[in-house]
């Protein structure tokens, strides 16, 4: 069982900058790949990021490929993601997902926090 608790979001500027934190409880948290997610009011959930269980496998949806950095902290159970030049449309709740494989699939996750929101201003 993992549970996670995100943190981070807020109010920002565009152009400005987030780092969001999801923090992991659980023994299997170093052994899991994790993933962010969003989800726009109106719109469906969609991908953001994901990174595999040791870190050198990194995935990235098109809309935040050179913006949105990904990393994590075994040693403190946690994962980031750093969002820099921030957009309107990057405006929603912002989730984070353990699995047992990367992927970019929401159905690939077994578990997810509750959410974090971001809001981006023009």
């Amino acid at each position: 069982q993992v549970q996670l608790v995100e943190s981070g979001g807020g109010l920002v500027q565009a152009g400005g900058s987030l780092r969001l934190s999801c923090a992991a409880s659980g023994r299997t948290f170093s052994s899991n790949a994790m993933g962010w997610f969003r989800q726009a009011p109106g719109k469906e959930r969609e991908f953001v990021a994901a990174i595999s269980w040791r870190g050198g496998g990194t995935y990235y949806a098109d809309s935040v490929k050179g913006r949105f950095t990904i990393s994590r902290d075994n040693a403190k159970n946690t994962v980031y993601l750093q969002m820099n030049s921030l957009k309107p449309e990057d405006t929603a709740v912002y989730y984070c997902a353990a699995g047992r494989t990367i992927t970019t699939m929401g159905s690939g996750y077994d578990y997810w926090g509750q959410g974090t929101q971001v809001t981006v201003s023009s």
